[in-house]
């Protein structure tokens, strides 16, 4: 088993940015304000439970590849407040039949105090293991399940066109980075 966990993470490496195209807190900053913008034009019962979160943490730009081993890498930032309060990276890795690459924008919300202490206390965080996210589909009228607002983590995935759909973020790792 360690042996192919650290096959995966080599591959996963092969996604990842060098240095040398990292973004600054400011590229990351426009990005997560556009991708909010997006979120909200799309889904007014989000930008609603946006207002009532603890924190928000958004990815505006995860990307996802994959020929057999995919992975999947993205940077973004936490707002608490509505202001930055620290960067993070989220990544994954795969194996099993998977073939091209696709880019997606995922939004945490941190409905309570508590939740968002964990995260923040956290080495690491990983979805699934660290703390159970509730995924989001959005119904007719974009009303979400009742159920899910009362969870501590809300997540929502879309895509650039604004298309909401439902994919796992289990097994992805949020690590605070240093911008």
């Amino acid at each position: 088993m360690k042996i192919l966990t650290f096959l995966l993470t080599l591959s996963l490496l092969a996604f990842l940015p060098d240095s040398s195209n990292a973004a600054s807190a400011q590229e990351i900053d426009a990005k997560v304000n556009q991708a909010l913008k997006e979120f909200y034009h799309h889904s007014p019962a989000g930008k609603e439970l946006a207002s009532k979160a603890a924190g928000v943490l958004v990815f505006p730009d995860v990307i996802k590849a994959g020929i057999g081993i995919g992975g999947e890498y993205g940077e973004g930032a936490l707002r608490v407040g509505g202001k930055t309060a620290a960067y993070y990276n989220v990544a994954s890795a795969s194996v099993g039949f998977q073939l091209g690459a696709q880019i997606k924008s995922e939004v945490l919300l941190f409905m309570s105090r508590e939740a968002l202490d964990k995260f923040q206390k956290s080495d690491g965080w990983e979805a699934g293991v660290d703390g159970s996210v509730a995924l989001v589909t959005v119904g007719a009228g974009g009303k979400i399940d009742s159920n899910t607002v009362q969870q501590p983590i809300i997540g929502f995935i879309f895509s650039n066109k604004g298309l909401m759909y439902n994919l796992s973020i289990e097994g992805s790792k949020i690590t605070l980075i240093d911008r």
